[in-house]
């Protein structure tokens, strides 16, 4: 056992549930910080629970001095691209802002040890698939600027004082833990497959397929998923390798493999055994056809290997996930 206490900012959230269960599991002491805009306290599934945000000084000093914290995993920005375009200063304020007043607060505590949660937004619409983590980036819109601009402040942090990061470009995280108390709830829901699993369990009358005509070979937009466990093991693989004083890096995290909507929406038939409706509109501005990870150097340099890389696997997870939130929701209905 550890004694080493990680701060997990927005751990209460899909990703960041995920991660405290799995550094529990591995014996560290956990602290959650979560504002609980978005994530749920009821799927916590331990550590210490502080509700605020993460640009609070007095909340942060707080925290820093109650615990002897190790190091900081970062989960906690506004991640929905529709709505930093409508709303950028939101995302300004939250992603920027209030993150560069948790490396602030890590500074005067001499925390040095920092894993940040990026995004394949940051290479907007790349020429090269799959994705090397030296394309260009070229975000299309204020959710992927904001994660650019953390990952420029975290190589000057280290430059100036010393915190070592590792940021993880994540391309499409899915599915739910195999015991099936955690997965990913949103509201509302943006991400393909739950919208998809929902449909399938007549949540919602139909989905719709945005654009058929892109140049992939069905004509749908084609993603790289990732299983959300196999993305919180290359966390712990990345906070294994600063705590033993490894150097800041980046990394993409993805299968390298990418599914089209209508792949997903096949396999999702398949395993729920049911028909899902569909429509096919409109294209939406900005989506790229294709956007598939080269997760090379996180395979050899951290020494990642995804478990899930079978687009069955991920969805039997979230299917699972899913029905038992339609069971609980339609309990608390009836009682």
């Amino acid at each position: 056992m550890t004694n080493d206490t990680i701060l997990v900012v927005g751990g209460a959230g899909y990703i960041g549930t995920h991660m405290v269960k799995d550094l529990l599991q591995e014996g560290f002491q956990v602290v959650v910080l979560d504002d609980l805009s978005t994530g749920h306290h009821d799927l916590l599934p331990g550590g210490d629970f502080i509700q605020g945000q993460i640009g609070d000084r007095a909340v942060l000093d707080r925290i820093f001095t109650q615990f002897s914290i190790s190091a900081v995993m970062h989960f906690a920005a506004c991640s929905l691209v529709g709505e930093s375009v409508e709303n950028p200063i939101k995302y300004y304020r939250n992603n920027v802002s209030h993150t560069t007043e948790l490396l602030a607060a890590m500074r005067r505590h001499q925390v040095n040890h920092f894993i940040f949660s990026s995004t394949a937004a940051v290479y907007g619409n790349p020429k090269i698939q799959p994705i090397p983590e030296d394309a260009v980036l070229k975000p299309t819109n204020p959710y992927g600027t904001t994660k650019v601009a953390i990952e420029d402040l975290l190589r000057y942090c280290d430059d100036a004082f010393g915190i070592k990061s590792i940021s993880l470009r994540y391309f499409n995280a899915a599915g739910a833990d195999l015991s099936g108390t955690i997965g990913e709830r949103h509201r509302p829901e943006t991400h393909l497959i739950p919208i998809v699993l929902q449909t399938a369990l007549k949540e919602r009358e139909h989905l719709n397929i945005f654009g058929t005509n892109y140049p992939t070979r069905d004509g749908t937009c084609v993603r790289d998923y990732i299983h959300v466990t196999d993305l919180t093991r290359a966390h712990l693989l990345a906070l294994t390798v600063l705590m033993n004083g490894g150097d800041s890096a980046v990394y993409n995290l993805g299968n390298s493999r990418g599914y089209s909507v209508r792949d997903v929406i096949d396999v999702s038939q398949k395993i729920s055994r049911r028909k899902i409706p569909f429509i096919e509109t409109d294209r939406r501005p900005g989506d790229p056809p294709e956007l598939v990870a080269d997760s090379t150097n996180a395979r050899e340099k951290l020494g990642w290997q995804p478990q899930y890389e079978d687009l069955e696997a991920i969805i039997e997870t979230a299917w699972t996930w899913h029905r038992n939130e339609a069971k609980k929701n339609e309990c608390i209905c009836k009682g």
